[in-house]
C-alpha cells in the first residue's frame, strides 16, 4: 500500500483480503454534514487494486467487489451537494444537504477506466469495462464495454 492515504470515518469501511492502492487514495464515509447524520457503508472485496488519486464517497453505500482494479483519478460517489431544486440552488454549493439518490455497487470483476466518474444509484454489472473518462449516471449490465459522457453501451462481451 502507497502512502499518503487519506481516510474518513473508517469505522463505517471494510476492506477485504490482498487489498493494493497507490498514492493519494481519499476514501470518506460522511456520517454527519451540516446537522444531518447519516449511516455510510463501504465495503471493498477481495483483490482490489486502486491507482494513484482516486477519491471514494459514500453517506449511503458503495460496494467494490472482488477482483475490481480502478485506473488512477477515479472518483465514486453515492451523493452530491443537495438536490436540483429551487431550494437548493438558492444555497452556495457547499452549505447545501448532503442527498444520496442510491448506492452505488460495483460487481466482482469490474475495471474502471482513467478518470472515470460513477454517480449515485448505479450499479456496473460483473465483468464490464468502463472506459478512460466515462461519466457512468445509470446502471450497467453484466459483461459490458461502456464509455462517453453520459456512458453508454459500446459492445457487449460474450
Amino acid at each position: 500500500m502507497s502512502r499518503p492515504i487519506y481516510l474518513s470515518g473508517g469505522k463505517y469501511i471494510s476492506i477485504g483480503h490482498n487489498f493494493k492502492c497507490d498514492q493519494r487514495l481519499r476514501i470518506d464515509a460522511i456520517d454527519e454534514f451540516l446537522g444531518d447524520n447519516f449511516s455510510p457503508k463501504i465495503i471493498i472485496g477481495d483483490n482490489v487494486a486502486i491507482q494513484k488519486d482516486c477519491h471514494i464517497g459514500a453517506i449511503n453505500k458503495i460496494v467494490l467487489g472482488n477482483n475490481v482494479l480502478l485506473a488512477s483519478k477515479v472518483y465514486i460517489s453515492d451523493h452530491s451537494h443537495g438536490e436540483i431544486n429551487r431550494e437548493a440552488l438558492v444555497l452556495p454549493p457547499a452549505l447545501r444537504k448532503l442527498y444520496s439518490k442510491g448506492p452505488v455497487i460495483i460487481e466482482d470483476n469490474v475495471w474502471i477506466g482513467e478518470g472515470a466518474v460513477v454517480l449515485p444509484n448505479v450499479t456496473i454489472g460483473e465483468n464490464s469495462i468502463i472506459g478512460a473518462n466515462a461519466v457512468v449516471t445509470k446502471s450497467i449490465p453484466k459483461n459490458s464495454v461502456v464509455g462517453g459522457n453520459p456512458a453508454r453501451i459500446i459492445r457487449e462481451l460474450n
